[in-house]
């Protein structure tokens, strides 16, 4: 089985060229420059080939079981091929879904409810979701029975990557109350209700986080898991993270916090909405900002599965990083980050994970995906 893509412009680790891209057997087999002229070459009219997305946090698999709050979707398995469509439909080839241990509010306590759930459709999902699905295990040490949850999910075969969590108001993200008050206002609290729940998130992460936080290390350290820390903020935190094994600094909110991360050689993961909205919606730090100082190594969904494309095209076309260096961002870097050797590049002997795509004005838009060289999009 050989597929040959021509008349493409090829995204390769340093630069961009017009090419052909020969795929045999789900495998990349030939990169080369100039057009093919056999007949059943596929012809790309000068769209651009990139390696599919690797997207190393998204937690849109729970937008899926709970659509509105209070409203649970009775087919956990229909629900997870729902995300898993807009998970190709973005590009996307390899995704870690965000599937929370614990929560961090009494409004996120159904998250205990749907753990067990959305892991099994995760596992269940193998042999009928079009992209590569793995889990990552947010690990929230504000819950009082964050350990008696992690402990069995340890075991599941799906589980690739977990991050250390702490939502305390006054700390990390939240560190600065009053913008936590306004966002609380902001999705239709009273103010009566967004104090109590400020005062009842403070009181159970001071009496949790520290608490779980060393035997939490200790579970992880057992396993293979790549480790990550959460919102760190300060010099502290990046410490902290050292200390326990971690590896990769997710979504730092502060420019601090990102060079100390650097300097101790943690690879950092910024937030793709951030970049596309020019923001955090939290106060945290700019990562276009960031990212052209070279502070980030990799970008990753959060909240908005598209939004991955789009934050690479707008590094590229408005902050100036060339576009191989703004899609490995999204690809080569995050791939690297998870261990996973086979995937992120155009380059012989790697798997055909690819994305197909143009630009319309500054917007990117989606013609095809493959996945083991298999069109799923």
């Amino acid at each position: 089985m050989e597929t040959v893509y021509t008349n493409a412009r090829l995204i390769l680790d340093d630069e961009v060229i017009d090419g052909t891209l020969t795929v045999r057997d789900g495998i990349i087999v030939a990169v080369d420059e100039g057009r093919a002229h056999a007949p059943s070459a596929i012809d790309c009219a000068g769209d651009f080939i990139a390696p599919g997305i690797v997207d190393l946090h998204t937690d849109a698999l729970e937008g899926h079981f709970v659509p509105r709050p209070k409203v649970f979707w009775p087919d956990a398995r229909a629900a997870a091929l729902a995300h898993d469509g807009q998970t190709v439909a973005s590009g996307i080839t390899t995704v870690f879904d965000a599937i929370c241990a614990g929560g961090f509010d009494q409004a996120k306590v159904e998250r205990r409810d749907l753990f067990e759930l959305m892991l099994d459709a995760v596992e269940d999902g193998a042999g009928l979701f079009r992209a590569h699905h793995l889990v990552h295990l947010r690990c929230e040490m504000t819950d009082p029975d964050l350990l008696a949850l992690v402990e069995p999910a340890l075991a599941r075969s799906t589980l690739a990557f977990a991050s250390l969590m702490d939502h305390t108001p006054g700390a990390r993200q939240w560190r600065n109350v009053d913008v936590l008050r306004g966002f609380l206002l902001g999705i239709g609290k009273d103010a009566g209700e967004a104090e109590r729940e400020i005062a009842e998130r403070t009181a159970r992460g001071r009496s949790n986080v520290e608490r779980n936080f060393a035997p939490l290390v200790e579970m992880l350290a057992a396993t293979n898991l790549v480790r990550a820390s959460h919102d760190d903020t300060t010099d502290d935190h990046v410490r902290l993270a050292q200390e326990a094994g971690c590896t990769v600094s997710e979504f730092p909110t502060t420019r601090a916090a990102a060079v100390a991360a650097r300097a101790s050689g943690l690879a950092t993961i910024g937030g793709a909405p951030n970049v596309v909205r020019g923001g955090s919606h939290s106060g945290g730090v700019a990562m276009g900002a960031l990212a052209g100082e070279g502070l980030v190594d990799a970008l990753a969904s959060d909240y908005v599965p598209a939004s991955l494309l789009q934050a690479a095209v707008r590094l590229h076309l408005a902050d100036g990083l060339t576009l191989p260096r703004a899609i490995a961002l999204v690809t080569r870097n995050p791939a690297w980050m998870a261990g996973l050797a086979d995937r992120g590049r155009l380059a012989e002997g790697v798997r055909a994970d690819l994305l197909r795509f143009r630009i319309v004005d500054t917007t990117p838009v989606v013609r095809q995906v493959m996945v083991d060289g298999e069109r799923v999009f």
